[in-house]
Protein backbone atom coordinates (compact mmCIF):
# COMPACT_ATOMS: atom_id res chain seq x y z
CA UNK A 1 0.00 0.00 0.00
CA UNK A 2 2.76 2.60 1.20
CA UNK A 3 4.89 1.75 -2.03
CA UNK A 4 1.75 2.19 -4.22
CA UNK A 5 1.45 5.76 -2.64
CA UNK A 6 5.00 6.39 -3.20
CA UNK A 7 4.61 5.57 -6.65
CA UNK A 8 1.20 8.03 -7.04
CA UNK A 9 3.59 10.69 -5.23
CA UNK A 10 6.54 10.49 -7.51
CA UNK A 11 4.37 10.07 -10.99
CA UNK A 12 3.27 13.53 -10.01
CA UNK A 13 6.88 15.47 -10.71
CA UNK A 14 5.78 15.30 -14.67
CA UNK A 15 3.22 17.51 -14.43
CA UNK A 16 4.63 19.80 -11.79
CA UNK A 17 7.50 20.08 -13.81
CA UNK A 18 5.69 21.17 -17.01
CA UNK A 19 3.39 23.64 -15.40
CA UNK A 20 5.08 24.78 -12.68
CA UNK A 21 8.66 24.55 -12.69
CA UNK A 22 9.27 25.54 -16.37
CA UNK A 23 6.92 28.02 -16.67
CA UNK A 24 8.54 29.75 -13.53
CA UNK A 25 11.97 29.54 -14.91
CA UNK A 26 10.59 30.95 -18.34
CA UNK A 27 9.41 33.99 -16.42
CA UNK A 28 10.88 36.15 -14.52
CA UNK A 29 9.82 38.10 -11.30
CA UNK A 30 8.26 40.95 -12.76
CA UNK A 31 5.70 39.26 -15.25
CA UNK A 32 4.99 36.60 -12.13
CA UNK A 33 3.72 39.50 -10.73
CA UNK A 34 1.38 41.58 -12.77
CA UNK A 35 -1.31 38.83 -12.96
CA UNK A 36 -3.62 41.39 -14.54
CA UNK A 37 -4.95 39.09 -16.55
CA UNK A 38 -5.65 36.06 -14.23
CA UNK A 39 -9.03 36.33 -14.86
CA UNK A 40 -9.20 35.48 -17.97
CA UNK A 41 -6.93 32.89 -17.92
CA UNK A 42 -8.62 31.07 -14.51
CA UNK A 43 -11.09 29.33 -16.74
CA UNK A 44 -8.67 27.84 -18.79
CA UNK A 45 -6.23 26.63 -15.64
CA UNK A 46 -8.95 25.38 -13.75
CA UNK A 47 -10.74 23.10 -16.79
CA UNK A 48 -7.01 22.21 -17.02
CA UNK A 49 -6.47 20.72 -13.20
CA UNK A 50 -9.67 19.08 -13.49
CA UNK A 51 -9.35 17.32 -15.95
CA UNK A 52 -5.50 16.26 -15.22
CA UNK A 53 -7.36 15.24 -11.55
CA UNK A 54 -9.60 12.90 -13.38
CA UNK A 55 -7.12 11.35 -15.73
CA UNK A 56 -4.65 10.49 -12.44
CA UNK A 57 -8.05 9.18 -10.73
CA UNK A 58 -8.91 6.86 -13.37
CA UNK A 59 -4.91 5.63 -14.08
CA UNK A 60 -4.95 5.12 -9.99
CA UNK A 61 -8.63 3.14 -10.10
CA UNK A 62 -9.00 2.09 -13.33
CA UNK A 63 -5.57 1.53 -14.64
CA UNK A 64 -3.70 0.05 -11.22
CA UNK A 65 -0.74 2.31 -12.34
CA UNK A 66 0.47 6.07 -12.64
CA UNK A 67 0.53 8.45 -15.84
CA UNK A 68 4.43 8.06 -15.23
CA UNK A 69 6.22 6.18 -18.28
CA UNK A 70 8.08 4.26 -15.47
CA UNK A 71 5.26 2.67 -13.56
CA UNK A 72 2.84 2.23 -16.49
CA UNK A 73 -0.95 1.33 -15.70
CA UNK A 74 -1.57 -2.60 -15.80
CA UNK A 75 -5.12 -2.65 -17.57
CA UNK A 76 -6.06 -0.16 -21.00
CA UNK A 77 -8.03 2.66 -19.54
CA UNK A 78 -10.89 3.46 -22.07
CA UNK A 79 -13.50 4.67 -19.28
CA UNK A 80 -14.27 8.17 -18.02
CA UNK A 81 -12.41 11.08 -20.49
CA UNK A 82 -10.91 8.06 -22.19
CA UNK A 83 -13.78 7.23 -24.09
CA UNK A 84 -13.56 11.18 -26.07
CA UNK A 85 -10.12 11.48 -26.53
CA UNK A 86 -7.12 8.98 -26.02
CA UNK A 87 -4.45 11.88 -23.89
CA UNK A 88 -6.77 13.97 -21.93
CA UNK A 89 -3.72 14.20 -19.58
CA UNK A 90 -2.12 15.91 -22.04
CA UNK A 91 -5.14 18.32 -23.60
CA UNK A 92 -5.16 19.03 -19.56
CA UNK A 93 -1.39 20.26 -19.00
CA UNK A 94 -1.72 21.70 -22.26
CA UNK A 95 -4.91 23.88 -21.02
CA UNK A 96 -3.22 24.45 -18.29
CA UNK A 97 0.21 25.91 -20.05
CA UNK A 98 -2.54 28.34 -22.21
CA UNK A 99 -4.19 29.51 -18.96
CA UNK A 100 -0.81 30.52 -17.55
CA UNK A 101 0.12 31.95 -20.37
CA UNK A 102 -2.98 34.27 -20.94
CA UNK A 103 -3.20 35.12 -17.03
CA UNK A 104 0.70 36.04 -17.19
CA UNK A 105 0.19 37.07 -20.60
CA UNK A 106 3.19 35.29 -21.43
CA UNK A 107 4.85 34.79 -24.78
CA UNK A 108 7.29 32.28 -23.78
CA UNK A 109 4.99 30.37 -21.72
CA UNK A 110 2.55 29.99 -24.57
CA UNK A 111 5.90 28.81 -26.71
CA UNK A 112 6.47 26.26 -24.24
CA UNK A 113 2.66 25.05 -23.99
CA UNK A 114 3.59 24.69 -27.90
CA UNK A 115 7.02 23.08 -27.59
CA UNK A 116 5.49 20.55 -25.11
CA UNK A 117 2.39 19.62 -27.49
CA UNK A 118 4.58 18.85 -30.18
CA UNK A 119 7.34 17.02 -28.37
CA UNK A 120 4.00 15.00 -26.38
CA UNK A 121 2.85 14.31 -30.26
CA UNK A 122 5.84 12.71 -31.30
CA UNK A 123 6.65 10.85 -27.98
CA UNK A 124 3.18 9.55 -28.38
CA UNK A 125 3.72 8.41 -32.26
CA UNK A 126 7.18 7.22 -31.61
CA UNK A 127 6.88 5.66 -28.35
CA UNK A 128 3.80 5.67 -26.14
CA UNK A 129 1.36 3.99 -29.17
CA UNK A 130 3.58 0.86 -30.28
CA UNK A 131 3.96 0.41 -26.30
CA UNK A 132 0.51 0.36 -26.07
CA UNK A 133 -0.19 -1.70 -28.79
CA UNK A 134 2.57 -4.30 -27.72
CA UNK A 135 1.12 -4.30 -24.33
CA UNK A 136 -2.45 -4.68 -24.95
CA UNK A 137 -3.10 -5.05 -28.67
CA UNK A 138 -5.99 -5.62 -30.33
CA UNK A 139 -8.04 -3.77 -27.65
CA UNK A 140 -6.13 -0.74 -27.90
CA UNK A 141 -6.00 -1.14 -31.68
CA UNK A 142 -9.60 -1.00 -31.90
CA UNK A 143 -10.00 1.58 -29.48
CA UNK A 144 -7.34 3.94 -31.60
CA UNK A 145 -9.39 3.40 -34.27
CA UNK A 146 -12.60 5.04 -32.82
CA UNK A 147 -11.39 7.95 -30.58
CA UNK A 148 -8.44 10.23 -31.97
CA UNK A 149 -5.58 11.11 -29.90
CA UNK A 150 -6.12 14.87 -29.99
CA UNK A 151 -9.89 15.72 -30.92
CA UNK A 152 -12.24 14.57 -28.60
CA UNK A 153 -15.42 13.07 -29.65
CA UNK A 154 -18.82 14.27 -29.64
CA UNK A 155 -20.46 11.25 -27.84
CA UNK A 156 -18.45 8.44 -25.58
CA UNK A 157 -16.84 5.86 -27.06
CA UNK A 158 -18.25 1.88 -25.94
CA UNK A 159 -16.19 -1.15 -26.81
CA UNK A 160 -19.19 -2.98 -26.88
CA UNK A 161 -21.18 -0.81 -29.65
CA UNK A 162 -20.13 -0.83 -33.04
CA UNK A 163 -19.22 2.14 -34.96
CA UNK A 164 -22.12 3.12 -38.16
Amino acid sequence: MMKNLVKQLVSFILPITVVVVVPLWIEDDRVIHRGVHLLFGLPLITAGLTIMALTISSFIRIGKGTLAPWSPTKKLVIRGLYRYVRNPMILGVFTVLLGEALSLWSKNILIWAVCFFFINTIYFITSEEPGLEQRFGDEYREYKKHVSRWMPRITPYSPDQKEK
